[in-house]
This record gives structure tokens, sequence and C-alpha cells, in this order.
């Protein structure tokens, strides 16, 4: 599939709600609001900000980390380190996945030596990653008209890793996988949400099928928590590249990532890390990003390959979201992403309106549906003259 997402983003309006109302009465749907620039926000203050002096390294495609244990690909990273000059205690990180690397502060000198080693593939800077939130209240529902538009399914066994704030382990409407879940945050080893976007991201995923709250696409799934952003939704690029290192070497083929975030400039190591996952039979499913520019410009949209979709956003009248990134060169479908309806902390729900939003729509259906998911009519006034097709059960 064709790839592509940039940063991210989402606006939200949180609100407290109880129902006794079944959640399989169709009748009950949502009237969004009609302007798909509310409360739609950009990329925050700082967002793809040099980190001064650490860089990411990958390391040479012809080593096979995945079959390694953390502790000897650890020891690798400072082997290499060592090999050229440079202190161990120039190690921050190492990650799996394919081909795997470390996360080190380096100096200009020390680059210049590791990019004439044989074992290094990709040296890159690392970036502050960072999320722009807004609120608005209004009332919840319970089938909202963007689950309805693509169409639900049961998705109790099916696995959905979700790199993103991390998930509210407590909410009573999600199945989180406290097991698996992991945070790749610096100081903080908790994959639970303190941000929101996470856990919103989740609901339209997998929301439970009870009666309560609202449903998710493919209901019941399985979410693990891959936490990348901290309480303000700030985090690194580097820990992106770790979570789908992790993702890579213990997902199976099947299961879906979604990826509502990314970089907002190219990173050959991400783009790197998402091909090699898809190549595995894994499904991904990445953002477009909310900058109204070509996805193409951003990482992970340059990557591409089977099992990778791009996801722009269409609003509730099939119009394409003034919001959204576009280019059918890279965007493979587009999915509701204004004034979506989910799950928040501490039990509640929001809204959020972003590119962030209709990702998970499209996950949700990779998990019911794998490559056979459809689609169902155009957007409305697609940028780039070729409407994308809206992804459908």
């Amino acid at each position: 599939m064709r790839l592509s997402r940039s940063f991210l983003l989402l606006a939200v309006s949180v609100i407290l709600f109880f129902t006794s109302c079944k959640k399989e009465n169709k009748n009950q749907g949502s009237q969004p609001a009609s302007s798909d620039t509310t409360c739609v926000t950009g990329h925050a203050v700082g967002d793809g900000a040099i980190i001064r002096g650490q860089y990411i390294v990958s390391y040479n495609s012809s080593m096979d980390t995945r079959s390694m244990s953390l502790q000897r690909i650890a020891e690798t990273s400072t082997k290499i380190l060592e090999n050229n000059l440079i202190k161990a205690s120039a190690l921050q990180q190492s990650f799996a996945g394919e081909p795997g690397g470390f996360v080190a502060k380096l100096t200009d000198e020390e680059i210049t030596r590791l990019k004439k080693d044989p074992s290094v593939g990709i040296v890159e800077r690392d970036r502050v990653i960072a999320l722009g939130i807004c609120f608005t209240v209004t009332s919840p529902r319970l089938i909202t008209w963007s689950v309805k538009r693509v169409g639900y399914g049961d998705g109790t066994g099916k696995t959905a890793w979700v790199i993103d704030s991390g998930i509210d382990f407590g909410h009573p409407d999600l199945n989180v996988d406290s097991v698996r879940s992991r945070s790749f945050l610096s100081g903080n080893s908790s994959p639970r949400d303190e941000n929101g976007h996470g856990t919103h991201v989740a609901g339209i995923i997998g929301a439970k099928n009870n009666s309560i709250g609202i449903l998710g696409v493919a209901s019941g799934a399985n979410l693990v928590s891959l936490r990348v952003l901290d309480a303000n939704g700030n985090g690194a690029l580097s820990s992106i590249i770790q979570a789908l290192a992790y993702a890579n070497t213990n997902a199976r083929a099947g299961d879906v990532i979604n990826m509502s975030l990314g970089a907002d400039t190219v990173s050959q190591i991400l783009d790197q890390q998402v091909e090699n996952t898809a190549a595995r039979g894994i499904l991904i499913a990445i953002a477009a990003g909310n900058d109204k520019l070509p996805a193409h410009n951003f990482s992970p949209g340059r990557a591409n390959g089977t099992n990778i979709y791009t996801v722009s956003a269409i609003d509730s009248l099939d119009r394409f979201a003034s919001f959204s990134n576009y280019g059918n060169d890279v965007v493979d479908v587009a999915a509701p992403g204004v004034s979506i309806l989910s799950t928040y902390l501490n039990g509640r729900y929001a809204i959020m309106s972003g590119t962030s939003m209709a990702a998970p729509h499209v996950a949700g259906l990779l998990l019911l549906r794998g490559k056979n998911m459809s689609s169902s009519g155009t957007a409305k006034n697609d940028p780039d003259g070729t409407p994308d097709p809206i992804a459908h059960y």
C-alpha cells in the first residue's frame, strides 16, 4: 500500500457520560458539527526541534537483530561505539526490529567515524515530537456517525498495537493488554495515558460492545499501549522508532499497528522500520497528517509497501477535511476524522478532529477484514484531484 502520514493531531472535547442504552441500538447516531476547522490543532510549539547531541543509529541491513535478546543488542551497540573510540556511556537506548540500532549522545567527530563503520546503516538526528490539543464540550453517542460510516464488527481475540500517548488502563469501555504494553519515554516507565490522545485512538479501534459509551470499529479488540508521548503530548522520534521495533519483534502477522503520529520531516530509519515491519505481515494504519500539504513530504509518508495504509480525513458528508494532508501517490484511503467521539482519560469520553482519528477507523477495519477491507464512495473535493476511496467494512 502507498504510505503517508506526517504529524497527527487532534482536537478534543471532554465530556462525562453514563448511559444504559445497548450499543447495538443502531438508531443512536451522532450529528457532528458541520465545520471541519473547529478545534483542529497542528504541530505544538517545539515540534520537530533537534534534540541537541542525540542521534539515532541504525545497523546495516545485513545484521539480523530480531533473534537477539535486548541484552545482546545492547552489547552489540556498545561494541560498535567502542570500536569507533566512543565511550560506552554515550549509549542511551538500543532497539531491535529490522534492522535495529541504538540512540546515543555523539559529537560531530564521532558521527563521522560511525558513518564509516560497515556495521552502521543510517545516522540521523533525534527530534522532538510534540502534539497539540484543544477542547470542546459536547454530548456523547453510542454508535457514532463515523463508525456507522465505515462499518463495524466483533474484534474479540484480535490485537492492535497503539503507538501513541498511552491508553487509560482503567477505562471500562476498553480491553487493554497490560502485559505486553510498554513505555518508551525516557524517565517514565508507565504505559498508562496521561494525555488523552492515545485513549481516544484506542476507543475508535476497539471500544467494547456493552451498555456504556461508544462502540469501536472492532469492538473488544486487545489494545496494546506503546507509549511514546508524555502528559503534554511531547516525545522523541527515537521513542517512536523503539516502539515500532518492539512491535516488529512481538506482534504477529495479522496484528495491526496504529500510528496516529509521525515526524514533521524525513526520517529514513522510521520509514525503514515501517516497511520492514509491514513486510512481516503486520498491517499498519498511519495518519496522513494535518498540515494541508502533500503527505509525501513527511515520514513515514515516504515509505511504501504491502500492508501499509496511509489515511486522509473526511467529515460526515464525505467531504475532504480542510486540514488533511493529501496525495494519491502516498495516501491509500480516507476515513472519518472530523468531530469524532471516543474514549478519553478517567473513564470519560471526548470529541477530537484530525487524521489521527481517521487512521484508527482503518486500523479497526484491518483487524476485521485484513487486506479484504473494502471501500464505499470517495472523498469529495480531494485537493489532489484524484478522490481517495473511503474505507469500509
